[in-house]
């Protein structure tokens, strides 16, 4: 009661949304009325009640609805501050109150409920939180009708309208496993569907919760360390090296305590996360975790990131929050100083880029630049009876030349993010490693210190013909921590270059150019006419008291 007091609610039919797509909600549990108007809160099928009360679903979706407006709650409640909430709640509810769904309909499901939605509200910036998976290892990477159907309205209507960002938690392992198996459990058990799709910001758990209180469980520990992997969270460790990297990002999931008499994990209520609780009668308050969590507290980032920056594309906000992503001291524990290409790998698929943070997500500091574009190209056109590559896109950077040229050996860093939305293989027959499942792909390179604006043009119009030995006929641009090879998994990438400061100054100009996929190959369908989209995101780090950001503007 004391917290409801200090919540300032969002304002009303303009505020950008989280819509929640789970068992529904309690819209009668204050901490949630005052961010869920009646009219946006639905159920995909009209039959079913849009209220959170079927008990195989142990409320799960009202607790996704306290994570998404306020995080985890016990913030909250440790203060005495006031709370504005700049973003309201959807939820519409895909989970039926009895039974299970059909496979075969998830997509489906999930398409009728994104429509619900916006039918009620379509003129809103909204992140979809779905932190509902289901298994299946043998997919491994590859996709399937429900993550297909995820990318498909994420990619929209193909004309630059209609895209849609969806966070989607990366799956659990639920299984109370021994303490001695932590990370060996993590890394062989798969990302689950749909948590695979291209175009989705797929989300796992990590975390910093250590503390145990309860006496009921005294000499127990924590069994992930702080800011390692949650012992919940599944990985792509074991995927085909073509399909994307996942997860992309990870938050706090809570960790597992384990029984000093046994070595076996379990959940405690004081290694979790408090949130909402669907039978406000019983009580208001539970704890939850795992990548569900995760995935609601990405899902409010998104929305306070719409909150602070409207209108910005999806693509931007996903590009965003994998930019503002680091890896922890415990994550990098794990690799070398100077790790090889499967220690990379073993980083990337397994934490993602990291942990993003809101701050870095939202400003530039004197030493710290970050740039913004929105573009598109034509990736392709019809040359005769062939379909070959058409678009590329210079952008010349506004690199303070003379300040870093001053600065001559002093390490600066530049971190690059790219960011599309690809059109799924409309055949299941492009879904396996032989044919294309991506519409296109778009890749970025850097303008190398020794090279001119013209060499540099010349050199990607080679990669662009496919032509590699003219393509890598100048030296390479050494010092990037993923390379290119690695992060061109999937439709985002993100690397961070490392190096003196008088070499960025020549390095100035960067390429956004296509690469093949289905658009190029099935020329009747006449793909190749489409444009694309593109987020790129880049920022100019150096040390504090060098002020790169007056120089810039």
């Amino acid at each position: 009661q004391e917290l409801v007091g200090r919540v300032d609610g969002p304002e009303e039919g303009i505020s950008p949304a989280v819509c929640v797509l789970d068992s529904g909600s309690t819209i009668n549990h204050p901490l949630i009325a005052v961010a869920l108007e009646p009219n946006h809160h639905l159920a995909s099928d009209p039959n079913w009640t849009p209220h959170d009360t079927a008990a195989q679903w142990q409320g799960h979706g009202t607790q996704m609805s306290g994570l998404s407006l306020y995080g985890d709650l016990t913030d909250a409640l440790v203060t005495a501050e006031a709370i504005k909430l700049d973003h309201c709640l959807e939820t519409v509810k895909i989970l039926p109150d009895h039974g299970a769904n059909t496979p075969d309909l998830f997509g489906y499901i999930t398409s009728e409920a994104v429509s619900t939605a916006e039918i009620a509200a379509g003129a809103r910036d909204r992140a979809f939180c779905l932190a509902v998976t289901s298994d299946g290892p043998n997919w491994l990477g590859r996709p399937t009708s429900w993550s297909a159907k995820i990318d498909d309205l994420a990619y929209g209507d193909g004309d630059g309208e209609g895209q849609r960002l969806f966070v989607i938690s990366a799956g659990n392992v639920n299984e109370n496993y021994l303490a001695d198996e932590y990370l060996k459990q993590n890394d062989v058990s798969s990302v689950e569907n749909p948590a695979q799709a291209w175009n989705a910001l797929t989300v796992g758990a990590m975390t910093e919760k250590l503390t145990i209180t309860d006496p009921t469980f005294a000499g127990w520990t924590a069994m992930a360390p702080a800011g390692d992997l949650s012992p919940s969270s599944r990985t792509s460790l074991i995927w085909q090296d073509e399909w994307p990297l996942k997860p992309d990002i990870v938050l706090e999931g809570g960790n597992r305590g384990v029984d000093p008499a046994t070595n076996q994990g379990d959940h405690l209520d004081d290694l979790s996360l408090l949130t909402t609780h669907n039978r406000i009668n019983s009580r208001p308050l539970t704890t939850s975790g795992d990548t569900s969590a995760a995935t609601a507290l990405a899902s409010r980032m998104a929305a306070q990131i719409y909150a602070d920056k409207p209108n910005l594309w999806p693509e931007t906000v996903r590009a965003l929050m994998v930019h503002s992503a680091e890896w922890t001291a415990a994550m990098l524990s794990h690799v070398p100083q100077n790790p090889n290409g499967n220690q990379k790998r073993l980083l990337l698929r397994r934490y993602g880029y990291g942990v993003p943070d809101i701050r870095r997500a939202l400003r530039s500091l004197q030493s710290d630049v970050t740039l913004i574009f929105e573009e598109s190209l034509q990736p392709f056109q019809l040359d005769g009876s062939r379909v070959k590559t058409k678009d590329m896109v210079f952008h010349q950077l506004p690199w303070p030349k003379d300040k870093l040229e001053e600065l001559g050996d002093t390490r600066v860093e530049m971190r690059v993010t790219l960011s599309y939305f690809i059109e799924p293989n409309p055949g299941e027959r492009g879904w396996t490693k032989r044919h294309r499942y991506s519409s296109h792909g778009l890749r970025f390179d850097v303008q190398r210190p020794l090279e001119s604006h013209d060499q540099f043009m010349r050199r990607i119009n080679s990669a662009m013909r496919e032509d590699n030995h003219a393509a890598n006929a100048m030296p390479a641009l050494e010092g990037w921590m993923i390379g290119p090879k690695l992060r061109s998994r999937g439709s985002v990438h993100s690397d961070i270059w490392e190096g003196s400061a008088v070499d960025l100054a020549n390095s100035s100009g960067i390429a956004i150019y296509p690469v093949g996929g289905w658009w190029r190959e099935k020329k009747d369908l006449r793909r190749w006419e489409n444009g694309a989209r593109y987020a790129l995101i880049i920022t100019l780090r150096a040390q504090e008291d060098i002020d790169l950001y007056t120089e810039i503007t």
